[in-house]
């Protein structure tokens, strides 16, 4: 059962951070379309925002070894 429920956090994690990296990407791409003179700012705060998105799936990894080597 462990297995089990680390592979459906490490599942949940990637799908979750996929779609939260590909959401804060194409709204920072319309957003520089809209107003290329803004497009460093909005580039910056993107990174910032993906960093935070990817904090989510190294939870993730944390959790599913703690259930499998417990």
């Amino acid at each position: 059962m462990n297995f089990i429920a680390a592979g459906l956090a490490i599942i949940g994690a990637a799908i979750g951070a996929g779609y939260g990296n590909g959401q804060v990407i194409s709204k920072t791409i319309e957003s520089m379309a809209r107003q290329p003179e803004m497009s460093g700012q909005l580039r910056s705060t993107m990174f910032i925002g993906v960093a935070l998105v990817e904090a989510v799936p190294i939870l993730g990894v944390v959790i599913a070894l703690l259930l499998v080597f417990r």
